[in-house]
């Protein structure tokens, strides 16, 4: 992937946060303050061996001269994590993107409240930060396996609003675990509900909430790792792009990101998960087959535009905004 700007930061300080877990402070190569950011952000950190990740700002927004992510040790990694931990060391320099965010604080809500899985915490406690910094009405839900796998424990323990936080370990007692069903029972108009971790917990959370009748645009969330479904469908279809009429047949077994490049055309991506929204494209004619995490169910329903990293097709053809 190639990003159209990036910024030379060096690893000021690599820490170990939790079992699995730790945290890289980046700071501008140069000196001198980085571009400012808002509660939810995330960079794009090119890798060691060319992997891009993404990984969500984890300090408070106020703070210029510096970016902290935290970053877990996924067995089930692509090579991403395992690269920050094992060959990112203190001092190294490397080309991260400027913030973008996609999951953002919605500014008009009366309450917020905010649900983290295990390293799905990264941009909620910069969430609760901001929010405690401007005196909100939140309150923050932190899921983990154990005590010892909870990063930034210590950090929220001592700060302002820790009377906000309540922690639920899976290996603690049933009492202090989360009742999901019994937190969204009530929804209400001016509560807006967020939430990160791993998919299956936000699976549980985001199904629960629209059981319950929680409206979608009080649900915001950010999937940081996904899981394309294969399927036994997964057909070949053909692509055409809409600026040249050329017509790229894309193989059950391949990609339309990766069938496209074998045609020499590049589509910018990130993730290649569904996550992101790198590579979304818009769809003049044809229907996708989504598989995507980035887009609301409205989005992937109105067919105008779909993710060719991990989405098909339901018709012979797609045509493309390429």
């Amino acid at each position: 992937m190639s990003m159209t700007s990036t910024i030379s930061v060096r690893v000021a300080r690599k820490q170990r946060e939790a079992v699995d877990i730790c945290t890289f402070e980046l700071v501008a190569e140069e000196g001198g303050p980085l571009p400012a950011f808002s509660a939810g952000s995330h960079v794009d950190v090119q890798l060691p061996g060319g992997l891009t990740r993404q990984y969500s700002l984890c300090n408070d927004p106020t703070e210029s001269h510096r970016y902290l992510i935290g970053v877990l040790r996924d067995p089930a990694s692509r090579g991403g994590s395992r690269a920050m931990h094992d060959q990112v060391a203190e001092g190294q320099v490397l080309q991260i993107s400027a913030p973008n965010n996609h999951f953002p604080l919605a500014h008009d809500a009366q309450r917020h409240l905010l649900l983290a899985g295990g390293i799905g915490v990264t941009p909620i406690l910069c969430m609760a930060e901001r929010l405690a910094n401007t005196g909100a009405d939140f309150e923050m839900h932190y899921c983990t396996r154990s005590p010892e796998r909870t990063a930034f424990h210590q950090r929220i323990a001592g700060s302002g609003f820790a009377p906000k936080v309540h922690f639920h370990f899976d290996d603690g007692a049933a009492g202090q675990k989360l009742d999901i069903a019994a937190l969204l029972a009530a929804p209400a108009s001016g509560v807006h509900l967020y939430v990160c971790g791993p998919k299956g917990f936000m699976d549980a959370v985001l199904n629960t909430a629209r059981a319950q009748g929680w409206p979608e645009a009080q649900l915001h969330y950010e999937f940081f790792a996904g899981t394309v479904e294969k399927s036994d469908s997964d057909a070949s279809f053909e692509v055409q792009l809409a600026s040249s009429g050329r017509i790229v047949m894309v193989p059950s077994d391949k990609t339309v990101v990766q069938a496209l490049a074998d045609a020499g055309v590049d589509v910018q991506v990130s993730c290649e998960q569904g996550v992101c929204g790198t590579c979304l494209t818009r769809v003049i004619e044809g229907i996708p087959d989504h598989k995507d995490m980035y887009l609301t169910p409205e989005e992937q329903a109105a067919n105008d535009q779909f993710t060719p990293c991990c989405s098909r097709a339901k018709t012979p053809r797609l045509v493309l905004d390429l």
